[in-house]
C-alpha cells in the first residue's frame, strides 16, 4: 500500500521533477513532460510507461495495475490502485515512468542509482 504523502516524496526525489496542477489532478513533470499523476480522490496513480512496461506491470494484478481504458491506455497510460499496490512494485513502476519520459541524462542517473 502507498499513501499519497510517499507517492509525492518518491516522484520528486527524482532529478529535475516538478509538481504541477493538470485539471483536478496534479502532475509530476521532468522538463514539461508529465510521467505521473495523482487523483486523491480515487487514491490512483497514473503513470506514463512504455506499452511493453505496462504489459510486465499489468500482470501483476489487472485489478491493481492496468492500462487506461481507451486510446491513452494504449499509448501507455497505466492507472495505479495506491491502496492496493505494493510499495515495492510501485517505487518501480514510477521510476520506470520517469526513465520512459526523462532525457537519456537524467534517465541514467536514476538507473545509476538503481545499481548501486
Amino acid at each position: 500500500m502507498v499513501n499519497l504523502l510517499a507517492f509525492r516524496q518518491l516522484a520528486l526525489s527524482f532529478p529535475e521533477t516538478t509538481e504541477q496542477p493538470h485539471f483536478e489532478q496534479t502532475s509530476f513533470r521532468v522538463g514539461k513532460k508529465i510521467f505521473a499523476t495523482c487523483n486523491a480522490v480515487n487514491n490512483r496513480a497514473c503513470i506514463k510507461l512504455s506499452v511493453i512496461d505496462q504489459d510486465v506491470f499489468s500482470t501483476y494484478n489487472r485489478s491493481v495495475i492496468f492500462p487506461v481504458p481507451n486510446k491513452w491506455g494504449q499509448q501507455g497510460w497505466t492507472f495505479i490502485q495506491l491502496d492496493l499496490v505494493p510499495e515495492a512494485m510501485f517505487e518501480d513502476a514510477l521510476r520506470t515512468a520517469y526513465c520512459t519520459v526523462a532525457p537519456a541524462r537524467l534517465s541514467a542517473l536514476v538507473r545509476k542509482t538503481d545499481a548501486g
